[in-house]
């Protein structure tokens, strides 16, 4: 077998691959499929999908970069997509499958209020959506990378491709923050250099 990351330079064994639930199988940073090449891979996974998968989805769970590979399933007819907001979602490119997972996407995207806005049910799809926006826009990047990071796991899947139409931002970015917050990683440094900031009015009026 050979792998579908590193353009296919690494080979294996079937006898020697354990594959996972997800038919997947990692030799340090070599990854390999039960499903052949990156091609075979990505049209597979979006094919079996419940609700389809963005690019930046699905380099989550295959640990490459999909986005070409999609697009050319898409120009080869392998696979459809439609376009929420900035962001395309890659369907199954039987109609009738499709519809059942634009359908999931739909009904799962229409829950994602109860975690994203305040539990307030007077409160209209639009005016929770004003106010994560308004929120968003009191933050600086950091702030709100690792705000939108924190929305998105709660939603589970689709969640960077929802948050980042939301909130017009990359999805990559919503993965990354979402990453760090898995990780543990947040080193905390100060927004503004040191010295920044208004002078003193001690300093800008000396005493003589």
């Amino acid at each position: 077998m050979s792998s579908y990351s590193h353009r296919g330079k690494f080979y294996t064994l079937r006898s020697i691959a354990s594959f996972t639930e997800h038919d997947l199988w990692s030799f340090r940073s070599v990854w390999f499929s039960r499903f052949g090449n990156l091609l075979q891979t990505a049209e597979a996974f979006v094919t079996r999908s419940e609700a389809g998968y963005s690019a930046a989805e699905l380099k989550d769970i295959l640990h490459v970069k999909t986005k070409h590979a999609l697009s050319h399933l898409v120009r080869c007819s392998r696979l459809q997509r439609k376009k929420y907001e900035s962001v395309y979602v890659y369907f199954s490119v039987e109609n009738a499958v499709a519809r059942k997972q634009e359908k999931a996407r739909r009904v799962h995207l229409k829950k994602s209020f109860a975690s994203l806005a305040v539990t307030n049910p007077d409160l209209a799809a639009e005016e929770a959506k004003a106010v994560v926006v308004l929120f968003c826009s009191v933050l600086n990047e950091r702030q709100r990378r690792l705000y939108a990071g924190l929305e998105s796991l709660k939603l589970g899947h689709g969640g960077d491709t929802y948050i980042a139409s939301l909130l017009g931002m990359d999805p990559h970015t919503v993965a990354r923050g979402r990453q760090e917050l898995i990780s543990g990683d947040l080193s905390f440094k100060r927004v503004r250099a040191a010295g920044g900031g208004r002078v003193l009015q001690e300093k800008k009026h000396p005493q003589s």
